[in-house]
This record gives C-alpha cells, structure tokens and sequence, in this order.
C-alpha cells in the first residue's frame, strides 16, 4: 500500500476528478437553458451533486496522496 505505484494512482485520480468537475462547470449553464426549458430545476441540483462529490473525491485523494508521499 505504501508505494510510489500507489501515489500515482491517487494523482490519476485526484487530476480525473477535477477533470469532470471542471467540464461539469463549463457544461452547467447548457443544463440551464435545458430546465428552463422543461421547467424541471432537477437537473440543475443533479448537476451540483456530481460537481461536489467530485471535488470531494479529489480532495480526498490529495490528501491520501500527501499522506502516502511523507509515509514513504
């Protein structure tokens, strides 16, 4: 568990999941015009909830990736 394999890992997944955060930031305003549309504000609460728990993910990660870079 205490490898460099293991901390590269963790920054693969810290880096995948600021990546989907990011595009779903740049796609939140597509996901408004869309409930506007369809009067549904769903959508938009649905696309808050996978930036969240997306950037909870990769802070957790980092940290678990610091954590392991000073174990070894």
């Amino acid at each position: 568990a205490f490898s460099e394999l293991s901390v590269r890992a963790l920054k693969i997944i810290k880096n995948c999941a600021i990546t989907i955060s990011g595009l779903y930031v740049a796609g939140m305003p597509l996901f408004y015009l869309i409930a506007e549309m369809d009067d549904a504000p769903g959508i938009i609460v649905i696309g808050m909830v996978v930036i969240f728990a997306s950037m909870v993910i990769a802070v957790f990660a980092a940290v678990l990736q610091r954590l392991l870079q000073e174990a070894i």
